[in-house]
């Protein structure tokens, strides 16, 4: 594939993902894993779970992880395009969903709408954690961590970059 049509595949694809993205970037990562993983081969599984690990350790939105791989699969014009990608089109539909939406702020189907939102948003988040847990999980020890982070993310109130620290150190012990 030449770098022309990577460019335009990057900018399509994440077009399209930014549009059902509801709940932000991270709703999407199944499919942003099935695109560069199984379509494109852009990385391996491994690669794409260590690369939103990173990613969602450092500072600054879940959405840098769509950057990171379009670096990963054109270099920076793939980082520049693919973020475009991500970005244009759900901003320009935002802007103009809450324009009309707020004329319509008295209807009585409006919260209704809104509360219908909250479930799909979860379980797309859910079925993200899903499918990284199982690119990252190679053997009992590392399924145990999954289970005792998730466990501790839904029973408290712990910011989760303690727990990627956390499992990191963990990890490290336990491997070195």
């Amino acid at each position: 594939m030449i770098l022309l049509g990577i460019l335009g595949t990057l900018f399509v694809q994440f077009a399209i993902l930014s549009l059902v993205a509801i709940g932000g970037a991270n709703a999407v990562i199944p499919e942003m894993h099935r695109l560069c993983v199984d379509t494109y081969h852009w990385m391996t599984d491994r690669q794409f779970t260590d690369m939103f690990a990173v990613t969602q350790a450092t500072p600054g939105p879940g959405v840098m992880m769509v950057a990171v791989i379009g670096w990963r699969a054109a270099g920076l014009a793939g980082a520049i395009v693919a973020m475009i990608g991500m970005v244009l089109p759900s901003s320009l539909l935002t802007y103009n969903v809450v324009r009309l939406w707020d004329r319509f702020r008295d209807r009585p189907w409006r919260p209704r709408i809104q509360n219908g939102l909250a479930p799909v948003t979860a379980g797309l988040v859910a079925a993200s954690g899903l499918l990284l847990a199982r690119g990252a999980d190679t053997d009992i020890v590392t399924v145990m961590i999954t289970i005792a982070a998730t466990i501790v993310a839904f029973k408290s109130k712990l910011n989760p970059l303690w727990m990627f620290a956390g499992g990191g150190l963990l990890g490290a012990l336990i491997y070195s």
